[in-house]
């Protein structure tokens, strides 16, 4: 599982474009999923080899009247607690403010890396500005220019080799189901409700995370760690209902597992705040199952109400579609041990292991009915297919000419392999390789 870093500041100094300068490097960052709020940003980085989750939070105003600024100011609070490394941001350009002097004192107190970065600094002049920064009690400091990326390697190197190892999860253990979605969905009466009265937990074991616990769960013939993020220790500078804590808990907790369980309010609808869940569980490649809870409580239900739901999930989730979808209610009882069933398949969908000759049996024969597009008077010949040695299900097709093969056509073979074997709430990740 990645590590986890804060970019924090005060407004204007230039966070989210150095955050989206880093997004444009392949090299550095695999995906960002935009927030549910203004001015905040998740990513999942990749620099020197090593991984880490990005976050950019809103601008730090202390003592602020607007709410939504004191509601950032909670965010960025919490985003200091949770996070393994904290990237603090200043503008060369006005030097130093009371508003720095503010982080700074929140940021003395932190236990944890902290790297303070001078941006703007994009020629000799400022760089000798910069020297002023001192004054805030942090140590060195980085100069960077966020508008073109000056400076940025050297702190991207330095910001990894400073993060904690986190611990191998990837070893042979029980499967790990995450119980993720929005405040007040349901989730602490979804586990409770599997749990039952007489408990049937052979033990609580604290979760490679601060902020996880993984539940042994051995009942009708299942076993798994049920990774719990509805039950976890509050924080006494952070309201029960703020939404950004739910988004925070969930990043690690999807990182963290092999299954996602996405827990919806049926009465609030497929809203902004999980689809960023949803897809921030695609875009980590795990497998996904959506409970529709408190389906109870939705009143005037026809016939085909239920289809109709699950059509407008269906519709905001695509192209990814292939995920189950189960409607519950935790408070009658009503499917939850049908979620647990349908959860456990989508484990055994994302582990399968497809034999290299089946896989060319089956799809060579499609390949060579529907072959792909000529591009630019080059035809493509697939001569090859292997599924990758990897957690999740990734094929590799080798031919003649890999980067002649658009997107369309890729899709076109990812649901050929759902059609042919079952891969339900898996993400299926297809690659072309030079024969």
């Amino acid at each position: 599982m990645s590590n986890i870093v804060a970019i924090v500041g005060r407004p204007n100094v230039g966070k989210s474009t150095f955050f989206n300068r880093l997004i444009q490097r392949r090299e550095a960052i695999v995906d960002a999923t935009s927030g549910v709020t203004r001015d905040r940003h998740y990513g999942k980085s990749d620099w020197n080899g090593k991984e880490f989750s990005l976050i950019d939070t809103g601008g730090y105003v202390k003592g602020s009247d607007d709410i939504f600024e004191a509601e950032i100011d909670k965010q960025v609070e919490l985003a200091i607690d949770e996070a393994d490394a904290i990237i603090f941001m200043v503008d060369v350009e006005s030097g130093v403010t009371g508003m720095d002097e503010d982080v700074a004192t929140l940021l003395r107190k932190v236990k944890k890396p902290v790297f303070l970065v001078v941006n703007k600094v994009d020629n000799a002049k400022r760089a000798e500005d910069a020297v002023e920064f001192y004054s805030l009690g942090l140590g060195d400091y980085f100069t960077i220019a966020s508008i073109n990326g000056s400076g940025t390697g050297d702190l991207l190197d330095a910001l990894v080799e400073a993060l904690p190892e986190k611990e191998n999860v990837e070893e042979a253990e029980l499967p790990r189901f995450a119980v993720v979605g929005r405040p007040n969905a349901g989730k602490s009466s979804f586990i409770n409700a599997l749990i039952g009265e007489d408990r049937y937990i052979v033990t609580d074991i604290a979760g490679t995370t601060r902020d996880s616990i993984d539940t042994k769960y051995n009942r009708f013939g299942f076993e798994f760690n049920l990774v719990d993020t509805a039950g976890i220790r509050r924080k006494a500078k952070v309201k029960d209902d703020l939404e950004f804590y739910s988004v925070m808990r969930s990043v690690r907790a999807i990182e963290h597992c092999d299954v996602c369980l996405i827990v919806m309010d049926a009465t609030r609808g497929f809203d902004g705040q999980v689809q960023n869940i949803f897809w921030l569980a695609q875009r980590n490649r795990k497998g996904i199952v959506i409970l529709v809870n408190k389906w109870d409580l939705v009143e005037d239900k026809g016939n085909n109400s239920i289809k109709e739901y699950e059509r407008l999930i269906r519709k905001e989730i695509e192209p990814f579609t292939d995920v189950p979808i189960v409607f519950i209610s935790v408070l009658n009882k009503q499917r939850i041990f049908k979620a647990i069933e349908t959860a456990v398949e989508v484990y055994k969908n994302r582990t399968k292991k497809i034999k290299t000759s089946v896989l060319n049996d089956v799809l060579l024969p499609i390949i060579e009915h529907n072959p792909p597009p000529a591009y630019k008077g080059k035809f493509v010949k697939i001569k090859y297919i292997m599924q990758l040695p990897t957690p999740q299900p990734q094929f590799a097709f080798f031919c003649n000419l890999p980067q002649y093969v658009r997107e369309p056509y890729k899709r076109f073979l990812e649901n050929k392999l759902r059609e042919h074997f079952n891969f339900n709430g898996v993400p299926i990740s297809v690659y072309m390789r030079k024969k």
